[in-house]
């Protein structure tokens, strides 16, 4: 049986006549960056380091009005509302450029 498809000889058609060029990047870390990384430090040492002196710093717990197991489900809460935030934040961001 016969080949039905056309033959391919690597014609592309580019209505420009120019030949395609990379999108201009940016190799700098830039303040986003900065952000990403602070978050990260914020998630994976500080609060759990705030979790583990937990039993030491009730005074301080209660002072803001909270128990020991409400201060327990809260912290973990933080770094996760502000990772979502950044993530809005840089896809908006992005959308723009």
């Amino acid at each position: 049986m016969g080949n039905d498809a056309p033959d391919d000889d690597g014609y592309v058609h580019r209505p420009s006549g120019e030949p395609p060029r990379q999108a201009d990047t940016s190799e700098e870390f830039g303040r986003e960056g900065w952000v990403l990384v602070g978050m990260i430090i914020l998630g994976f040492l500080v609060i759990p380091t705030a979790i583990l002196v937990l039993p030491a710093a009730q005074g301080v717990v209660r002072s803001f009005g909270l128990t020991l197991r409400a201060a327990y489900l809260a912290l973990p809460l933080v770094p996760a509302f502000l990772l979502g935030a950044i993530a809005v934040w840089s896809a908006l961001r992005s959308r723009q450029s």
